[in-house]
């Protein structure tokens, strides 16, 4: 155990002794914990394989590559439509985390697994989403905008993409899209500062 982390076991929260209890699982199945993303991560040679993290409702175990996993016992939740490769078990109390332990053992080890023999998922590249009608028409007006729009990172653009996209009606999307303008020229993710 990574004394790095103790604190994350150690808050006093919803989860805590649910939190333990997966530590002690997953340390046992001989990953390397570390801190990542305020969480504890367990990786194998250096690459990330399942993750603890907790929500209102539900704690969890992430598992980084989990759309490659067997999923034998129909565990696996995709947290939303957008994420591609991790899968999350969830657990509402420690009953159901003593009665699924081997199960986690076993799921855990299938990602080792995954990991040593290289596999990777097949990710949508940015040229595959959607692009809003109404981001098509704000290129139209300003060339320079789609110019600094096309000059950020992939990630960013895939952000903006998903931001626009989810607005139901099309002046909400174009109030995003304005809004959005300034971060763009600056060069900025949807989510930074």
């Amino acid at each position: 155990m990574n004394q790095k982390v103790n604190w994350f076991f150690d808050k006093n929260t919803k989860w805590q002794k649910e939190y333990k209890k997966l530590r002690a699982i997953i340390v046992d199945c001989g990953l390397t914990e570390e801190l990542k993303w305020g969480c504890p991560c367990y990786t194998f040679k250096g690459n990330n394989i399942v993750l603890i993290h907790g929500f209102k409702d539900y704690c969890a175990l992430l598992f980084h590559k989990g759309v490659l996993l067997n999923d034998t016992d129909k565990l696996l939740i995709q947290q939303t439509e957008n994420v591609q490769s991790a899968r999350q078990i969830r657990f509402t109390n420690m009953d159901e985390i003593n009665e699924l332990e081997q199960t986690i053992r076993t799921y855990v080890f299938e990602a080792v697994e995954v990991e040593k023999a290289g596999l990777e998922v097949k990710m949508k590249k940015t040229s595959e989403y959607e692009k809003p009608e109404e981001l098509e028409q704000a290129f139209n007006v300003d060339p320079n905008f789609k110019t600094a729009f096309d000059s950020l990172t992939p990630g960013r653009q895939r952000g903006y993409f998903l931001h626009f996209s989810e607005a139901k009606q099309s002046k909400t999307r174009t109030s995003r899209i304005e809004k959005a303008k300034p971060k763009i020229f600056d060069g900025k993710g949807y989510n930074e500062r």
